[in-house]
């Protein structure tokens, strides 16, 4: 049975997530992930997309993607597709290295984008790895907060225009509800709060 088409359109906003063919990790060390942000980076651009947020987990990654064109199916085909291929190449294994088709839902402009940054930039925290994000290399909350340089396929401005009225409030509102988020860091499963983040967690898992 073939799967019925995204709904594509001109500026559609995405929570793009994709996890490893049963389950296992589509990245094992540092150069893996590296490359996928090489593939994704490369993407970006060919498809003239916007990256709002990112995290790179060991056996599956999140983003939030805007598409000026309606082109998520063709961008996100290549993406996984030039990603698994030298993925098999370097691990000398053939067959498929994701789970079936990404798992994508479609955003309102302002319906819990807020909320869906926080759980991205989460992850690490929720799996265990860091007590804080900004302790996390593989995600996008530091170059967001001005830890470091975002890279040239990282959009910034945006999320944080949401957040307050200058970039010093928005990244101090910012931080207060990840450090919010972050509290019980010593319990690393926390469960998700909303159905949504339910639905989200479930197909990590």
């Amino acid at each position: 049975m073939s799967n019925a088409p995204r709904i594509q359109y001109d500026g559609a906003l995405y929570h793009i997530t994709a996890r490893g063919n049963a389950k296992r990790d589509i990245f094992h060390v540092q150069r893996d992930l590296q490359l996928f942000l090489t593939v994704l980076a490369e993407t970006i651009e060919k498809y003239d997309w916007e990256c709002h947020a990112y995290c790179l987990m060991t056996n599956h990654y999140h983003l939030l993607i805007k598409t000026p064109n309606a082109n998520i199916d063709a961008g996100m085909q290549r993406l996984n597709s030039v990603y698994a291929k030298q993925y098999n190449k370097i691990y000398l294994r053939t067959g498929h290295v994701f789970n079936n088709r990404y798992h994508a839902v479609l955003l309102q402009q302002d319906e819990h984008l807020i909320a869906l940054a926080r759980y991205i930039a989460l992850n690490p925290v929720r799996a265990g790895i860091v007590n804080n994000p900004k302790n996390y290399r593989w995600g996008s909350y530091r170059a967001t907060i001005g830890l470091e340089k975002a890279p040239a396929f990282l959009t910034t401005d945006w999320l944080l225009s949401l957040l307050g009225q200058t970039k010093d409030k928005a990244i101090a509102h910012y931080t207060k509800l990840i450090l919010e988020g972050s509290k019980n860091s010593d319990q690393p499963q926390q469960k998700p709060t909303t159905k949504y983040e339910w639905r989200v967690e479930s197909y990590c898992e």
